[in-house]
């Protein structure tokens, strides 16, 4: 029974290593640890698990499922703390404690353990992401700060501050910031903070979709703390609680400095509070990493070199426009074009490029930013949306005048922001003279990697689900197997990991022109664009299916969601 395992790492392992990669090993936290190792190894995290597990002579645990029995004998800090987490393994067996740990134990948490129970440890190495998961289902995010009866146990680094009281308004700060750590962990967009009847709710946004986040029991107790905390680190007035408010907070965790803009609104049980997380020194997409194909790049390249015209991206709230768009203009950017934006907000930061932020509280709009910018000698300009016909109207002056304009508008396809502009007012010949190209996108979720398999789909079924994205029966002409999500604990038993891009290309010829001006529907536009070789975003959606990048339950959710 393997009770104990040593603390230093493994021979093999070890001997590999140089002091520097050592030493940040070992001051990384417990969970990262896997992961530093195996970045100074050269090798898959994957592979070095099981390479710990053969030299310790540890169990490897996959599929965990926690015990529930044990969760009461320790307490939440110490578990998030050390990342370990009680499993069931095996037989039950009530005379020892089986543990999983997202690294070896060492003495120090052996000690503490015995403070807690006399069983016997049986210790089990498993992947630290699924650890972790379990850690906040089980016990909640930010459970070990809000944890009212661990008393007895405090983490080794506040240890010197064993003699002061820790007071609720501490648990507090600690808890917030768990809270909004935890999201950027779980690449989330969005923070929700939802008072509701008996509880506060917290939801992330992760991939699109509202994700519930586990929360400690006696949350309730702290919801009138939480929103105040939350409204002082944006600097909002806390005493006011009948009028929405906005603001914005700059946190920083690890080596990240992330811009959140606040917004809170008067609800029937409290402020609702909603965090939209903008990492401005995240990793920049390439066209390639959005999703598209060598074709539909070329479309695109193709009117990037040119010197005037628009493009437009559309595409509902949250579906990668702005992204798109910086992906453009890192495309395009060098030294000999000058290149200024208008955004609200800033969501990414691009070296070389004069990048401007509205402010709509000081006159500072779209339009006002756009007129001013034309008189900066712009080559490029890129506009975050078109709203209101003003600034549509400076956009195409803009392009008709020698500039090259990006911008983003809000429609469920790329024909409907040509009827979209006219509506708002623009006359039809300088839409048709300006707009050179309309990109529609949507995001969907990418398969699991690790864990997606092939799986049998009937002819019917098929059939069906080409008929609903708009493409010919015929394409499933000899497909039997598709890839679908399986979960795994690289994916948090989702299936699914990350978001890739569907993308309906739209470029006028004479033809268009021509129903343009005659004010045609966007029903009429879209036809005569399809029979020119346009590509659906259902046609673009089936693309990633055969490809083996998504599943037909995620292109039909966002395309017929949104296309209501």
């Amino acid at each position: 029974m393997n009770v104990l395992a040593p603390d230093p790492l493994p021979a093999v392992l070890d001997t590999a290593l140089t002091d520097e990669q050592r030493q940040a090993i070992a001051e990384a936290p417990r969970e990262k640890r896997l992961a530093a190792l195996a970045a100074a190894l050269g090798r898959p995290e994957s592979e070095v698990l099981e390479t710990l597990v053969a030299a310790t002579g540890l169990t490897l645990a996959t599929n965990l499922e926690t015990d529930p029995a044990a969760r009461g004998l320790l307490p939440a800090r110490l578990v998030h703390e050390y990342q370990i987490i009680p499993i069931k393994f095996g037989t039950a067996d009530e005379s020892a404690l089986h543990l999983a740990t997202a690294w070896l134990p060492d003495d120090t948490m052996r000690a503490w353990l015995r403070t807690f129970t006399p069983l016997p440890l049986i210790w089990h190495l498993a992947v630290p992401e699924r650890i972790h998961q379990l850690i906040i289902e089980n016990f909640g995010v930010g459970s070990g700060s809000l944890d009212e009866n661990d008393d007895s146990y405090v983490a080794p680094e506040t240890q010197k501050e064993t003699d002061e009281v820790v007071d609720e308004d501490a648990a507090v700060v600690r808890f917030v910031t768990d809270v909004i750590s935890q999201a950027i962990e779980d690449q989330a967009t969005d923070i929700h903070f939802e008072p509701q009847e008996g509880q506060l709710r917290i939801r992330y946004r992760v991939d699109g979709l509202l994700v519930p986040v586990p929360v400690p029991d006696n949350l309730l107790r702290f919801q009138d703390a939480i929103i105040s905390r939350l409204k002082i680190m944006a600097r909002m007035n806390i005493s006011e609680k009948r009028l929405p408010q906005d603001g914005r907070i700059n946190f920083k965790a690890g080596g990240l400095v992330l811009d959140i803009r606040v917004s809170t609104v008067p609800t029937i049980y409290a402020e609702s509070i909603s965090l939209r997380l903008l990492n401005q020194k995240k990793e920049a997409y390439t066209m390639e990493r959005l999703g598209m194909s060598a074709e539909e790049q070329a479309q695109i390249t193709g009117i990037l070199d040119y010197p005037h015209g628009i493009i437009l991206v559309t595409g509902p709230t949250g579906s990668g426009k702005s992204t798109s768009l910086n992906a453009f203009l890192r495309k395009i950017n060098s030294t000999d074009l000058r290149i200024i934006t208008i955004e609200d907000p800033i969501e990414y930061e691009v070296p070389g490029v004069n990048q401007m932020q509205v402010r709509p509280e000081i006159g500072l709009t779209f339009a006002d930013a756009l007129r001013h910018v034309l008189r900066q000698d712009p080559d490029v300009i890129m506009v975050g949306e078109i709203r209101d016909k003003d600034t549509a109207e400076i956009a195409i002056r803009a392009s008709l005048t020698g500039h090259l304009v990006f911008s983003t508008l809000h429609t469920n396809d790329a024909p409907g922001a040509i009827t979209r502009l006219v509506d708002m007012g623009i006359e039809p010949f300088l839409v048709a003279s300006a707009i050179e190209l309309v990109i529609a996108q949507r995001l969907v979720r990418r398969l699991c990697p690790e864990c997606s398999r092939p799986a049998p789909i009937s002819h019917v079924k098929l059939v069906e689900n080409l008929a609903i994205l708009g493409c010919d029966a015929a394409e499933a002409a000899g497909i039997e197997t598709l890839r679908a999500p399986v979960g795994c604990d690289r994916c948090r038993g989702t299936g699914y990991r990350g978001r890739i891009g569907l993308f309906e290309i739209f470029r006028l010829n004479e033809e268009m022109h021509q129903l343009v001006l005659s004010r045609e529907s966007t029903r009429t536009l879209a036809e005569c664009a399809r029979k020119n070789g346009m590509r659906t975003l259902g046609q673009s959606g089936w693309e990633k299916v055969k490809a083996g990048h998504t599943t037909f339950d995620e292109v039909l959710r966002v395309i017929t969601i949104t296309e209501k």
